[in-house]
């Protein structure tokens, strides 16, 4: 009869698992489903989003700061020094640097 008795005090403690479980596992559901709505509704898919945010991460200003004006000029006047780009290309370049481009 021992066994009888414990097989019975077990079903409630494996119930309530199984309801902790089981709400545990709706919630996750809508917490899912909530946040899909909302990626939707500020015009994103959910399931390209990850990848979405990456790609303009990695082409913002802020990860890729541009150099300054004065970087660009440097390193036209060391490329001009090492004669790797000619006179003429100088000029071009360094016009299109001065003009912001």
């Amino acid at each position: 009869m021992p066994a009888t008795s414990t097989s019975f005090n077990i079903v409630p403690i494996l119930f309530t698992a199984f309801v902790v479980v089981a709400v545990g596992f709706v919630i996750t559901i809508a917490l899912i489903i909530r946040n899909a709505r909302r990626v939707r509704e500020a015009g994103y898919n959910p399931f390209t989003l990850q990848t979405d945010l990456a790609t303009r991460a990695m082409e913002s200003a802020l990860l890729d700061p541009s150099k300054t004006t004065e970087e660009r000029l440097g390193e036209l006047d060391e490329l001009q020094h090492r004669r790797v780009i000619s006179p003429e290309e100088y000029v071009r370049a360094r016009e299109r640097v001065l003009s912001g481009r």
